[in-house]
């Protein structure tokens, strides 16, 4: 697509600076929302393999980057919802530890595709963007700590749910 002619919302904030302490709820789609990491029956997440990988290489985060830590987190079959925190300020920026998350994860699928046979993708594995939301208070984090941890309860009413 040419930028110049179709060009691209920003959606950050933005005077924020991401490289700051501060606690996040992101969200990453699936190209076109399609399901792959698992399915979702009678409101129960049943990750398939290729989810498992996604759970390891998220879990391996704050092993790549040292000012970050994992709080709730949920994969579901065509995205992904969590929260993560930057525990000081650093000069890796939230959108940088989301890009390694996608490229390390985009490439593990590519050969989960090519040796395991799993479901192959068109161009891209993820949305090329992702949703943040900074976290700036104990009521606003437990609303979307439940909301994470039920997610899969309210699929079939889901934004992301496709049949």
């Amino acid at each position: 697509m040419n930028n110049m002619i179709h060009p691209r919302k920003n959606i950050r904030l933005p005077y924020y600076d991401y490289t700051s302490k501060g606690i996040y709820f992101i969200t990453i789609c699936t190209k076109d929302r399609e399901a792959y990491f698992g399915t979702i029956t009678n409101g129960k997440l049943l990750l398939n393999d290729a989810g498992e990988m996604i759970e390891h290489i998220w879990q391996t985060i704050p092993n790549r980057f040292s000012s970050v830590s994992l709080h709730k987190y949920i994969i579901m079959p065509n995205h992904f919802h969590a929260i993560v925190e930057i525990n000081h300020a650093t000069t890796i920026q939230l959108g940088s530890i989301i890009g390694a998350f996608k490229s390390i994860s985009t490439n593990r699928y590519i050969n989960g595709v090519r040796n395991q046979n799993w479901k192959p993708f068109e161009k891209r594995l993820w949305q090329r963007n992702y949703y943040e939301h900074v976290i700036r208070n104990e009521r606003s984090y437990r609303v979307l700590t439940e909301y994470i941890q039920n997610n899969p309860l309210s699929w079939e009413k889901d934004m992301f749910y496709r049949e």
